[in-house]
This record gives structure tokens, C-alpha cells and sequence, in this order.
């Protein structure tokens, strides 16, 4: 099956991702849950992250900008990525983890629960 255009954008930013050692979820969009919901939902270095994933000229749509700024709002982070601008998503997770003294954002310790 041919991978889509935005299909081939969410493949690079979960590579950016996994590089960052960064956890995320793509929640699926059901009846029973929330629409205009973010494709990536992480935590990044204790900071959450929601990523919105579009190809070409593809827009959000007003539920989609209603769910960003409720993120800001809530002090979280949001970018919308495209094939375009991946490296600023890059940079951002640079600057997120930038904390990390070893240039990698920490991964859980399942021995400390």
C-alpha cells in the first residue's frame, strides 16, 4: 500500500521522535472521543508537546486551532509540522531536551517505581 504525503511527514517526525527518545501516542479519533485532537501528543523532557502533522499547503482546521491554542493556553507546547519545516521540529526538540546533559532526553527508569 502507497504511503500518503502526510503519511510520509507523521513517518519522518517519528523518527525525529525515537531520535530524542521522546514518548508519544497518536490517539485515533473515535465517537467516543475528543475531534481535532493533534496526530502526536508527547513528553518531551517533562514538557508536553503536541504535534499536528500536514503535507503540502494542508491546513488545520478551526478545531484543530481551537485544540492548539487550548494547549498553549494550558502551557503546554503545539507546532504544526509539514514536510517543510521538519527542521524546526528538530530544533524544538534540541531545545527541549537541551537540559539533558547527555543531548538525549531521558528515558523512564522502570526500576524506580
Amino acid at each position: 500500500m502507497a504511503i500518503t504525503p502526510e503519511g510520509a511527514v507523521k513517518k519522518q517526525i517519528k523518527a525525529l521522535l525515537t531520535k530524542y527518545n521522546v514518548y508519544y501516542a497518536m490517539p485515533i479519533g473515535t465517537m467516543y472521543g475528543n475531534s481535532g485532537v493533534p496526530d502526536f501528543l508527547c513528553c518531551v523532557n517533562a514538557t508536553f508537546l503536541a504535534i499536528e502533522a500536514k503535507a503540502g499547503k494542508g491546513k488545520t482546521t478551526a478545531l484543530q486551532d481551537k485544540n492548539i491554542s487550548d494547549i498553549h493556553k494550558a502551557g503546554g507546547r503545539a507546532i504544526v509540522v509539514n514536510e517543510n519545516n521538519l527542521d524546526r521540529l528538530e530544533l524544538l526538540l534540541e531545545e527541549l531536551c537541551s537540559e539533558d546533559s547527555s543531548g538525549r532526553c531521558d528515558t523512564l527508569d522502570t526500576n524506580t517505581f
